[in-house]
């Protein structure tokens, strides 16, 4: 019988997982090589590289309309496993555990604080901007 089924559905095409975490890595050593021209320049830039690669990933996705699959797969493998990445900071607090022993309740106490202050601008730069913003409809 010819013609007479529906067609099967195309084969999908193999993930390319190395090129989508070379863009990755490439894009994170482009943002640490423009802190680092812009830190030659002026040297009080404290502004973290990763982050500029993380503005161009997303100038990328933009420009691409979104990841492909091999990237949608690499980035989900890499936030699933995103715990692995916190072994160090928990390696570090136990070999300063006299450190946090002397001086724990004085950065417990200064985290919540800074926590509170943090969210109480928050609050207020929203409502500043809804009031302005509730200005500019009338």
């Amino acid at each position: 019988m010819t013609g007479g089924g529906d067609p099967s559905p195309p084969p999908a095409a193999p993930l390319n997982l190395p090129r989508a975490i070379l863009a990755l890595l490439l894009c994170q050593l482009a943002g640490e090589t423009i802190v680092l021209a812009a830190r030659s320049i002026y040297p009080a830039i404290a502004f973290p590289g990763p982050v500029v690669g993380m503005a161009l990933m997303f100038v990328l996705l933009v420009w691409r309309k979104g990841p492909d699959d091999g990237l949608d797969a690499a980035s989900g493998a890499i936030l699933r496993n995103l715990s692995l990445l916190f072994v160090p900071a928990a390696v570090g607090i136990v070999q300063y555990g006299p450190v946090l022993r002397d001086f724990g309740l004085t950065l417990a106490v200064a985290l919540i604080a800074s926590t509170v202050l943090t969210l109480l601008v928050t609050v207020g730069v929203f409502l500043l901007v809804a009031r302005m913003q509730g200005k500019d409809a009338e």
